[in-house]
């Protein structure tokens, strides 16, 4: 048995490369072969998001403060707020964040297949952003 107590890993910046705006990721969960979970507090500022991206197999994401924007692509952008909770299938090109005057903190609980979790791809752009305002 393994306990973490609170405070003991330091909290990141999420990366430019992969994040639009200020975003802040606390580790929940590390696990080693052969478990395959994953986790952290993702909390975005107002006007945050991540990147497009896949997951190999999918991600689950909690909303636990704040108010959101989610979207698959394709897809309509989808406001989210606490205690809402987000299932991306496995390989759905999809982006998550806050919304421009709120921030947004949910836990994102993923696995690694082959010890990869996820495919980063090209950044959210401001139109595709504002359609989240806009359908407020």
């Amino acid at each position: 048995m393994d306990i973490q107590r609170s405070g003991s890993k330091p909290s990141g910046k999420g990366p430019a490369e992969f994040f639009t705006g200020s975003v802040r990721i606390d580790p929940l969960i590390a696990t080693t072969s052969p478990a395959r979970i994953g986790g952290a507090v993702v909390t975005f500022e107002p006007g945050a998001r991540s990147a497009w991206h896949t997951h190999p197999l999918g991600q689950m994401l909690i909303v636990i403060a704040g108010c959101g924007f989610v979207q698959s692509v394709g897809g309509p952008v989808v406001k989210i707020r606490p205690g809402d909770i987000v299932w991306c299938p496995p390989g759905e090109k999809h982006w998550h964040g806050a919304t421009a005057t709120t921030g947004m903190s949910h836990i994102a609980l993923l696995e690694s297949l082959d010890g990869k979790n996820v495919e980063w791809m090209e950044h959210v752009t401001d139109e595709e952003y504002a359609a989240g305002e806009a359908a407020e």
